[in-house]
């Protein structure tokens, strides 16, 4: 199948996920198929990079269809995921008039995502928006959901709200003009969600010939991946949508991953990366902790390392690291939550991690 369509059931703010290869090509009957008038203002917001190589046949497509479309071009990098770039949406989206019943879509990657979202949900109170994911990252992950923020000096994504989509599109054609590195990163959430709940989907990505396919970027196979990684994610989503309970265990790796770009310094490391590091550290803690067997531990680093990702943990100044992990959101009445591996395919949330055992792993 090149297309699929996955419902995230939440009540009446129930969305789907529409993956289809060429989709990005025909937004705006997209939009008018989902309710979207076509009188209404939509702002687009997106990087340089990305506008230089898809927004003028999108606004074309946009205004043949008599919306009224402006672009709003962020910085691209984590660094620039602040504050101040939230304001600068705010500026366009005051200069064009944007009302309460207009719309913002996000057209990029994940940071694009994360503010354009925070954007909508915080613009005259909340206005509705799309995402429509161009990295693999950002497609299985953030653009799904509900989650939007920008990043603090403090730590990650410390400033947002839930604020969820009213549809995502995904086109797996846009990949073929991603770097390798990123595809890389993004096969870093792929791989978590293989180790949280879907142990068939671990499998699939440790067979070569799939491994091969993913990385030819063959169009059914990587949307095979999307949409097993978004299935898992949205029903997970949908038990619980404000993350009081199970959806932690989306975190794999996360909590480390965090403190690793934060101290590192953001851009040191992709995102991705930095989460291939954690499900690392969370892997050998599991492993000490008699949780799963060496040899599941061992697939695990196989398989993050066979799709470039690394395992090598950087040197980071321990002081630094409680100080981190403590601002976390994952933290609940002073304690840490860990997302641990009980074996392929199952995670449990643990607060009984003493400090010992994971900076050890810090040199």
């Amino acid at each position: 199948m090149n297309k699929r369509k996955i419902l995230v059931p939440l009540g009446n703010k129930s969305y789907a996920v529409k993956i289809e290869a060429g989709i990005l090509n025909n937004i705006s009957t997209e939009l008018l198929k989902i309710g979207i008038k076509s009188n209404r203002k939509i702002l687009v917001i997106s990087n340089e990079e990305i506008s230089n190589l898809y927004i003028e046949e999108f606004l074309k497509d946009l205004k043949g269809s008599n919306f009224e479309a402006q672009i709003c071009l962020i910085k691209a990098g984590e660094s620039h995921k602040n504050l101040e770039t939230l304001s600068e949406i705010y500026n366009v989206a005051f200069e064009f008039g944007l009302d309460r019943n207009s719309l913002m879509i996000a057209l990029g990657g994940g940071i694009v995502g994360d503010i354009t979202g925070l954007a909508a949900a915080t613009w005259l109170r909340g206005i509705e928006y799309i995402q429509i994911p161009t990295t693999l990252l950002s497609m299985v992950d953030s653009s799904v959901g509900g989650k939007t923020a920008v990043n603090h000096p403090k730590g990650k994504n410390l400033i947002g709200a839930f604020h969820q989509p009213k549809a995502v599109f995904i086109d797996p054609e846009t990949l073929k003009t991603l770097p390798k590195r990123e595809f890389n990163a993004g096969m870093a959430e792929v791989i978590k969600y293989g180790v949280i709940k879907d142990k068939s989907l671990f499998e699939f990505l440790e067979n070569e010939k799939n491994k091969n396919k993913l990385t030819n970027l063959e169009n059914k196979s990587l949307i095979k991946i999307i949409n097993n990684s978004i299935k898992t994610k949205s029903h997970i989503v949908s038990e619980d949508e404000k993350e009081h309970g199970i959806r932690a265990i989306l975190n794999y790796g996360h909590s480390f991953g965090h403190v690793i770009e934060n101290l590192c310094g953001y851009g040191e490391f992709l995102h991705g990366e930095a989460i291939s590091i954690g499900m690392k550290i969370a892997g050998d803690i599991a492993l000490e902790k008699g949780l799963w067997s060496k040899e599941e531990s061992t697939r695990q680093e196989n398989l993050i390392e066979s799709y470039g990702l690394p395992t090598q943990i950087p040197k980071i100044n321990k002081e630094n690291i409680l100080t981190i992990l403590m601002g976390d959101k994952k933290v609940r009445n002073g304690k840490m939550r860990f997302i641990l591996p009980k074996g392929i395919g199952e995670v449990d949330i643990y607060e009984d991690i003493e400090d010992a055992l994971f900076l050890k792993y810090f040199s």
